[in-house]
């Protein structure tokens, strides 16, 4: 800028008897309101062009990264760079005459320009990260994660700069002195390190994605996961909660994670009924004539009735006494029954591993436990489907003559 232009209004004012020191004063502010007017003019100018540029091309173009990027905002901070130089070029004019006042005013433009800086560094990074997640393949990534870690660092350089800039020193020289205290940064930074190496671990071994179902006891924590940062994992509980989660508590703690069990087409059932000893016992030949007439085991009766007759009379064997030889117990009868109900039960996945089992005795009775996995793995339909095969168990175990033990309940004389 001239110096004559500079000193306009300054000489101006003192051609009309104002003191040399209020005229001073009085340049300084309009050159001020003048740079400033210019500036919102470029600035306002510069958007409105750098938007409808942005925008056409956006429209033109068959990819959606560019209308991502509009949509974060970043044409519009670039268009205040412009401005922003204009100032930072005229201002040692405007405070010509005070030197010390432009000295603070520069400090202050250049830390405006690191945080816009900073701020359209975020805008792109945001813009990659909503890009990707339109993809299938990044859609369970923690993208939130990575460009968390990314603005950790350009803040770290951006600080850095800032103070280097208040303190009057060099960037290098500045970044030299902070690494000298380098243990007290790693002890502020401590969790945003251990959640950075932690979200990698947890991107590399696939432990979690975003929409898992995860059961995490610690911290009570039983829903699907809706958000993987750098620092934390937000869980929504199926009570509507939000449960969070540091990130390295996922690699230095148990937790459980569904998915497989989402992913196969069967979610599990394993419950067991305690059948009372003492209500088993070996079948007479009454009793069997009577399990025949249950359709679902009438031919396992007859061809086991079969078999273990003709096995009594090969080895003539003394069925005066009922324990001798071979026979049926109420007991196994039962599991058969169960087998052959959970194998026709039309909610239960026939390609998994299904069966019925004795479990090891206990004081309160012998537990029959039902292993299979229901075809629906909604968390309503399954307990539906597990409270409908437990109900026929319990309303079926009667019939067989047995038992179910109930603490508390006297064996019926």
């Amino acid at each position: 800028m001239d110096n004559n232009i500079r000193h306009f209004f300054y000489e101006f004012l003192t051609s009309r008897g104002i003191s040399d020191e209020i005229a001073a004063y009085l340049n300084m502010v309009f050159l001020l309101l003048a740079l400033l007017l210019f500036a919102f003019i470029v600035d306002y100018v510069t958007k409105r062009l750098l938007w409808r540029f942005s925008s056409g091309i956006a429209k033109k173009t068959k990819t959606n990264f560019d209308d991502i990027l509009i949509d974060n905002k970043l044409p519009r901070n670039v268009a205040h760079i412009i401005p922003l130089l204009i100032l930072i070029e005229f201002v040692p004019q405007v405070f010509v005459d005070f030197p010390y006042a432009e000295d603070i005013i520069e400090k202050v433009l250049k830390v405006l320009a690191i945080l816009l800086t900073l701020r359209i560094i975020r805008n792109f990074f945001n813009s990659v990260k909503d890009y990707l997640q339109t993809k299938p393949r990044y859609k369970d990534k923690p993208l939130h994660s990575y460009t968390q870690v990314f603005m950790i660092f350009a803040w770290l350089l951006g600080i850095f700069g800032i103070f280097a800039i208040i303190f009057g020193i060099s960037f290098i020289k500045f970044a030299t002195t902070l690494g000298a205290a380098s243990a007290i940064i790693l002890l502020i930074f401590r969790d945003t390190i251990l959640g950075f190496v932690a979200s990698i671990q947890v991107a590399i071994n696939d432990m979690v994605r975003i929409g898992d179902w995860i059961t995490f006891e610690k911290y009570g924590a039983d829903g699907d996961v809706i958000e993987i940062s750098l620092a934390t994992v937000k869980v929504q509980n199926w009570d509507k909660t939000i449960t969070t989660i540091p990130t390295y508590a996922l690699i230095s703690d148990s937790f459980k994670n569904w998915r497989g069990m989402m992913s196969s087409g069967g979610r599990r059932i394993k419950r067991s009924v305690i059948i009372r000893t003492s209500s088993i016992h070996f079948l007479e030949d009454n009793e069997i004539e009577e399990f025949k007439k249950i359709e679902l085991i009438k031919n396992y009766i007859n061809t086991r009735s079969k078999e273990i007759s003709e096995y009594n009379s090969k080895n003539a064997v003394d069925k005066s006494v009922l324990i001798n030889g071979r026979n049926l117990t109420n007991f196994g009868v039962f599991r058969k029954y169960l087998q052959t109900y959970i194998e026709n039960h039309s909610a239960i996945n026939k390609d998994m591993t299904l069966m019925v089992r004795q479990l090891e005795p206990t004081p309160q009775g012998i537990p029959m436990e039902v292993y299979a996995f229901s075809s629906d793995i909604r968390w309503q339909n399954y307990e539906y489907i597990m409270g409908d095969i437990f109900d026929h168990i319990l309303a079926s175990v009667g019939y067989f003559n047995l038992e179910i033990y109930e603490l508390g309940l006297a064996h019926p004389s």
